[in-house]
């Protein structure tokens, strides 16, 4: 027995990707955003984990700090980002840092992203 393979709506799909690519980015993109000064870079991960290496300028703003919005800004673009493509921290921070009124992105594949691309990081 064939399975069925199901044809996606091509309106659909470019609705979806264009949302996709309005705010998640990759380590590429990033890289050039950062050094164009675009972005304000938060890394949402533990503070033990920042404090290892992290995207270079990147403020450190975990869970337990959320509340408080230090460091976030409204003129800038707030690029978000957490451990790896499975980790959903950073996007729990965008629905939430979102509903407060900041602009938001995510960084696909978090920070293992980074370090896969050989990117410098900060200490």
């Amino acid at each position: 027995m064939a399975t069925e393979v199901k044809v996606h709506d091509p309106a659909k799909a470019k609705a979806y990707f264009e949302a996709k690519m309005a705010f998640t980015t990759g380590p590429v993109e990033l890289d050039r955003m950062i050094g164009a000064g675009e972005v304000n870079v938060i890394d949402v991960r533990a503070e033990e984990d920042y404090r290892e290496g992290h995207i270079p300028g990147a403020v450190n703003l975990p869970k337990d700090r959320w509340q408080r919005l230090q460091g976030l800004r409204k003129d800038k673009t707030n690029l978000l980002y957490c451990y790896s493509q499975v980790c959903h921290l950073a996007a729990a921070a965008a629905v939430e840092f979102s509903d407060k009124g900041y602009p938001v992105m995510e960084l696909e594949g978090g920070f293992r992203s980074w370090r896969e691309h050989e990117f410098d990081i900060e200490k």
